[in-house]
Formats: C-alpha cells, sequence, structure tokens
C-alpha cells in the first residue's frame, strides 16, 4: 500500500535525534551500556516529584469512572482555571479558563495552532537553532518553515535580521526559550527589541503576526535566572508549556496552549484551535490533566542537571572545546573544531560519544549534547572527551 507523497517525505526527514539515539542501543550492545556516552535524547533522568505519584494513586481510587472519562475537548474547566491562576500569581497576568486549552504535550499544541493557522505555502518563522521537529510541524500543516540565521555570538534571536525574511506570508514567529539546543534564555531586552520589530513588520506587510512562545523548558533554569513572558511584551501571543520536563513526564504528554488575554479576534481564534482538538487527538490525557492540576506548585531536582551542566560544561571547557554556557534546559551546544561538524561526530563514535550535529537545527558547525544523563557517565565521559580532542587537535 502506497504512503501519500506528504508522508513520504516526513519518514524521509524523520528526526535525526532518534536515529542517534538508535545507533547508542546498538553500540550498546556490542561494548555495554556503561561504556556508551550517549547524548543524543532529551529524556528527563530525574523522578517526578513524590506528589505526581501520590495524586496519581488517590484519584485512581477515589472516583476512576470520572478520570477516565469525556471531558471538554479543550479539557476540564477546573484545570483550566487552575493553571491560568497559577500564570495570572506568577506573571501578573489577567488570564481566564477560557485563555487555556490543556493538549497533548507542547507538540500537540504547536500542531494545533499551525493547523489552525496556515494555508498552503504560508511561512513560520524562527530563529537558529531550533528544534529540528517544527520543520516536520510546519511541513504537516501545509506551511513553509523560514529559519532566520542564528547570530553565533550571542545565540540570542537575531532580531537585526528578521525584518528581510518577514513576507506577506508569513503568519507566525515561533520562540523557544530557553532555547534547545543552546540552553540560553531570550532576555527581556531581546523581547522588547522583538516587539518593535514585529510592529513594523506587520505596517509593512499590513497583517498582524501571531507570535508563540515554545516553553517546555521554563522552570529548568541556572545561575538565578528567570525566563521573561512573553504576553508582557508582545500582544498576539500563545505559549505552549510542556510538563514534561518540569515534572518529568515526557511520556504523559501533558500540557496547555495560554492564548494572550490580548490576543486579537481570540474567541474565534481558540474556537479555531478547539475544532483542530476534535480533528487530532480530541483531548489531552484525562489522568494527567487532573495530576497536573494538583501539582503546579511542584519542580523536578534542578540540582541535577545543575551538577551535570557544571562538570560537562567546565570539563570540556579546560579540554580546549569552545562551549555556549546553559542558562536553561539541559542541553550543552560545543563548537566543532572543523567546519563539518558530522566530521567531528563521526570521530567521536570512536570513542564511543553520540552527538548530534547541529545542521539539524539550523546551526551547522555546531554540536548538541544533552547532559540529562547520570552524573557518573558525564564524569566518566570526559575522559573520552580528551581521547577526542586529541584526536581533533583541539
Amino acid at each position: 500500500m502506497e504512503l501519500s507523497e506528504k508522508t513520504k517525505k516526513l519518514c524521509s526527514g524523520s528526526s535525526v535525534i532518534r536515529k542517534l539515539f538508535e545507533e547508542g542501543n546498538e553500540m550498546a550492545k556490542r561494548v555495554g551500556a556503561e561504556n556508551v556516552f550517549d547524548f543524543s535524547l532529551g529524556n528527563p533522568s530525574v523522578e517526578p516529584p513524590a506528589k505526581v505519584k501520590e495524586t496519581i494513586r488517590r484519584l485512581l481510587d477515589e472516583n476512576p469512572m470520572f478520570v477516565h472519562g469525556y471531558m471538554s475537548n479543550s479539557g476540564y474547566p477546573e484545570v483550566k482555571k487552575a493553571v491560568a491562576d497559577s500564570l495570572n500569581a506568577h506573571y501578573g497576568m489577567n488570564y481566564s479558563a477560557n485563555n487555556i486549552i490543556m493538549t497533548v504535550g507542547a507538540a500537540g499544541g504547536l500542531n494545533c495552532i499551525f493547523r489552525a493557522m496556515l494555508n498552503d505555502s504560508d511561512e513560520v518563522l524562527c530563529f537558529a537553532p531550533f528544534f529540528g521537529e517544527y520543520r516536520n510541524y510546519v511541513f504537516s500543516a501545509g506551511g513553509n518553515l523560514v529559519p532566520v540565521p542564528a547570530d553565533t555570538t550571542t545565540f540570542q534571536p537575531n532580531v537585526d535580521a528578521m525584518a528581510s525574511y518577514v513576507t506577506e506570508k508569513t503568519k507566525i514567529i515561533l520562540l523557544n526559550n530557553p532555547n534547545n539546543p543552546t540552553g540560553v534564555i531570550y532576555s527581556e531586552e531581546t523581547l522588547k527589541k522583538l516587539s518593535a520589530a514585529i510592529t513594523e513588520c506587520e505596517k509593512r506587510i499590513g497583517h498582524s503576526l501571531c507570535v508563540i512562545s515554545d516553553e517546555p523548558y521554563r522552570e529548568l533554569v541556572y545561575d538565578g535566572n528567570t525566563v521573561p513572558y512573553l504576553p508582557k511584551f508582545i500582544k498576539n501571543s500563545v505559549v505552549a508549556y510542556s510538563y514534561s520536563k518540569s515534572l518529568s513526564l515526557p511520556g504523559e504528554r501533558i500540557g496547555y496552549l495560554a492564548v494572550s488575554p490580548d490576543f486579537e479576534d481570540a474567541e474565534n481564534f481558540i474556537a479555531g484551535l478547539t475544532v483542530n482538538l476534535r480533528i487530532g487527538y480530541v483531548n489531552a490525557p484525562s489522568l494527567f490533566q487532573l495530576v497536573v492540576k494538583e501539582c503546579l506548585e511542584e519542580k523536578v531536582d534542578l540540582e541535577f542537571y545543575d551538577k551535570n551542566r557544571r562538570t560537562l560544561y567546565e570539563g570540556l571547557s579546560k579540554l580546549g572545546f569552545e562551549c555556549v554556557k546553559p542558562e536553561g534546559a539541559f542541553y550543552l551546544f560545543v563548537k566543532s573544531p572543523v567546519a563539518d561538524e558530522n566530521v567531528f561526530v563521526a570521530e567521536a563514535k570512536k570513542f564511543n560519544i553520540i552527538m548530534v550535529p547541529a545542521t539539524s537545527f539550523g546551526c551547522p558547525g555546531y554540536v548538541r549534547l544533552a547532559y540529562c544523563i547520570s552524573y557518573d557517565k558525564v564524569v566518566r565521559s570526559l575522559e573520552a572527551f580528551k581521547k577526542l580532542a586529541s584526536a581533533m587537535n583541539v
């Protein structure tokens, strides 16, 4: 049975990260899992907070038929209100429950927006480096992803270059903050500059732009940093959030969209998102909607990731590798010692190190390391990196 042309293209562009993860599994069979330093997949390695497990058990015991039943497509009203109240308290917003749509993770939310907004060949602008799966999300909705080249000095969004990439076909500007793959936090100064640039672009192209901030790593920040809240700076904005990292629940696929109360024609926009829920996954997982409602203030053990971050960043820097110091998330972005980072990645495999080439993130010449692995393995990897540095004449 033949696949559609669109599906064939999606298959051909399947995740580089997943392929490397499978390659790491094959390597483990040959040399032993303990000897493979697999930095490919951003899979949380910290247990969920104890309250998550306690809440799951209690909810299942108390009212299982309610837990497993249908609800409104956009989510349980009481869950949406709790999320809105939490965001209002933390960020000084005035969300109502109607501004919140519970989704199957941040990815599910992003896909809902793209399907709701994009006509064929409409454009979604994003800033390199960016999460590589954005390409597939936009393509599957009929749109074109337009990357703005990276500012490799600061790795803040290259706002100065943005205007030349915005056209009449541009519908959406997509951010990821803190950024995957760099771990950089987009600053308040950057968001203010972006807001001003968007205003000028909207005047030129004759229509408004929707700005999305994809924020699954918002709570994973270090050194006293905070993540500025995009809707405080941009009116037509949506925050896409996932509890995959903040509560270590990646496989449960639970998140939300928060549509700014000031969003232009918000009622119709939210209706469009809800329609696309019905023709997609119908509603977010019922049990975990109720779980997160009671765990909104819970957090994972951030010290675990911070210890890995400091050890890996300091260790590789001492070996002579040029690294971007992560301010958030759990990724280290490393400049390749040679122009083609694929050569660097291939050489690393000789020492059982699995890294992701950053061409897949729209930023060639770099690699990404996901340091959400055991601390022992991070420490032991430094000897392998030492051999790699020698082999690459770092």
